[in-house]
C-alpha cells in the first residue's frame, strides 16, 4: 500500500521542463512578455495551463525562469567577453557577441532583454522593472572592467570607464534592435567596426 502510493505521488511529470523553458524562452524573445499569450506560451510548451502553473508558478515567473535562461545561454556572452585581456577585446567580444545572439539561424531575431520591456502597462511593471535591472547590470559590470583596465594602463588615464560603458552598451542595443529591424550579421558587423574605430588607445 505504501509503496504504491509512492509510486504514484512520485510519478515523473509527463514533459520535459527543460525543453518547455526552452521553447518558453523562444516565444518571450520573439514575442514579448506581454505580447506572449498563455494559450501561445503553453502551445508551444505542448502542455496545458495547468501543467504549465504547477511546474513554473504564473507567466510572470516563467518569465524569470525564461530570463535566467536567456543570461546562462544565448546572453553568456555578455559575461565571457570581461575574461578578455584588453578593453578593446571585451568590448569587440560584446559588440560580435550581441550580433551572433540577435542573428541565429534558427531563432528569434533582437533581443529577449530588449523586446521583453517594449510594451509595458502597468500589470507588467515587475518585468519592465526587472529587464532594466538585467541590462544596468551588464553596463555595470563593464564599467568595473573599464576601471579595471584603466588602473592596469590598458586604458589611457583619462579614458571615462562609465562612458565607455554606456557607449557599448548603447551599441548592443541598437544592434539588437537593427537585428529586430532585419539587419543580418554582415551588416551588423561592420557597424562594430565602425563603433570601434574612436576607441582610446
Amino acid at each position: 500500500m505504501g509503496d504504491s502510493r509512492k509510486a504514484v505521488m512520485g510519478r515523473p511529470r509527463g514533459f520535459d521542463i527543460d525543453q518547455a523553458l526552452e521553447r518558453a524562452m523562444r516565444v518571450f524573445w520573439a514575442r514579448g512578455y506581454e505580447g506572449a499569450s498563455l494559450a501561445e506560451l503553453t502551445g508551444a510548451m505542448g502542455i496545458t495551463k495547468t501543467s504549465m502553473y504547477a511546474a513554473f508558478g504564473n507567466k510572470e515567473q516563467l518569465f524569470r525562469k525564461a530570463l535566467q535562461r536567456y543570461g546562462a545561454g544565448p546572453a553568456a556572452y555578455a559575461t565571457r567577453a570581461l575574461e578578455e585581456p584588453t578593453a578593446r577585446a571585451v568590448a569587440l567580444a560584446f559588440l560580435r557577441g550581441a550580433v551572433c545572439t540577435t542573428t541565429p539561424p534558427d531563432g528569434p531575431s533582437g533581443c529577449l532583454t530588449v523586446q521583453g520591456a517594449l510594451a509595458s502597462s502597468d500589470e507588467s511593471r515587475a518585468v519592465h522593472d526587472l529587464l532594466v535591472d538585467w541590462r544596468n547590470d551588464a553596463g555595470v559590470r563593464l564599467e568595473e572592467r573599464f576601471r579595471r583596465a584603466v588602473n592596469e594602463g590598458d586604458l589611457p588615464g583619462n579614458a571615462d570607464p562609465r562612458r565607455l560603458a554606456r557607449f557599448i552598451m548603447t551599441m548592443g542595443f541598437g544592434i539588437a534592435v537593427q537585428a529586430a529591424n532585419g539587419l543580418g550579421p554582415a551588416e551588423l558587423d561592420e557597424i562594430v567596426d565602425t563603433a570601434l574605430l574612436g576607441w582610446p588607445a
